[in-house]
């Protein structure tokens, strides 16, 4: 057996607490913009990269399902995490594993430990097939512990493609008792079974983010950390006000009517992600002048129609709209 990887993680240096650097708030799941030869646009890449920090990110998921992850070479997912690391003063998770053997899943995630990310999110729905058990799973999982770097801070994502396995609390339970865990991507969408989670990993550092809009203002009274959806390559910034206003105003007198308020706004609004993402999504970089092509790699888009892109452009101009009502 191969022996672990170094790795140039941060983690516990000058007294520092991993979970430390995985604050509450807004985590952008990242586009990937390709040039119009098909190749990583670096350029784009790092304009996006300054655009989720001007609209108040918290932190970045680089290398996800929105990143077209399942189709970029290992190469790509390992230059893309390392290059976000390098050009944020975010903190910056990646995930990436997209192989169906052991084998290949510990060649993916040990080259992505090396660059530098803040933590490893493994994939769920890649430690076990659909009809297998949790024990499969569990027994999966400890394989790849025994391969990752002990002091590399890890996180788990309910990724919906090529199938959804949901975290059960019991298996939340599990992962918070290892004392390896910081970060869930939640992608249930069931306000109910986060609550159930959010309990199950009371009295850990593991957080978990909702990526579901219509639960996200009730998940964050039960205690999630924050939301990490598709949304934020939108408009993140009117996500950034509600979470500001879900940790700020709740402490008012009448404070959740506003929260509640936006929160059903930005929930009409997110029925936009079913047509044609991330194709739409680098549309609306397109025309915030984040120098995207309207290239995906995802074989389920095709080319927007003028109606598509009309629900763009319209979104973004009733965003910025409500924002300035709230200003």
């Amino acid at each position: 057996m191969e022996s672990r990887v170094e790795t140039t993680t941060n983690a516990g240096i000058n007294g520092e607490k991993a979970g430390d650097r995985f604050p509450d708030g807004l985590w952008p799941v990242m586009l990937t913009p390709f040039t119009r030869d098909n190749e990583v646009d670096y350029e784009a890449l790092g304009k996006l990269v300054r655009w989720y920090e001007a609209q108040g990110a918290d932190g970045l998921f680089a290398v996800c399902q929105s990143s077209e992850m399942f189709y970029l070479s290992l190469e790509e997912r390992v230059g893309i995490a390392a290059f976000v690391k390098q050009t944020s003063h975010l903190p910056v998770i990646a995930s990436g594993h997209i192989g169906d053997s052991f084998q290949e899943q510990r060649k993916e995630l040990t080259a992505m430990a090396r660059t530098g990310i803040d933590a490893l999110v493994l994939i769920s729905n890649r430690l076990a097939a659909p009809e297998e058990p949790d024990a499969i799973f569990l027994k999966s999982l400890e394989k790849l512990l025994e391969e990752l770097p002990a002091e590399l801070p890890l996180g788990f994502y309910e990724c919906p493609y090529p199938y959804k396995r949901i975290l059960s609390p019991a298996m939340i339970r599990y992962l918070a008792g290892t004392g390896r865990f910081y970060i869930i991507k939640d992608t249930c969408c069931d306000g109910r079974l986060i609550r159930e989670k959010l309990e199950a990993a009371r009295g850990s550092h593991l957080k978990i983010y909702n990526a579901n809009t219509a639960t996200l203002v009730d998940s964050l009274r039960d205690g999630a950390a924050g939301y990490s959806g598709v949304m934020a390559n939108f408009h993140p910034a009117l996500y950034r006000r509600l979470l500001d206003g879900a940790f700020v105003q709740a402490k008012r007198e009448g404070g959740w009517n506003q929260v509640e308020e936006l929160g059903q706004f930005l929930t009409l609004c997110s029925w936009i992600e079913r047509y044609n993402y991330p194709l739409n999504a680098k549309y609306a970089q397109f025309l915030l002048g984040n120098g995207f092509e309207l290239i995906s790699r995802n074989p389920g888009t095709c080319a927007l129609d003028y109606a598509e892109k009309e629900n763009v452009r319209q979104l973004l101009e009733i965003s910025e709209r409500k924002m300035r009502e709230m200003a």
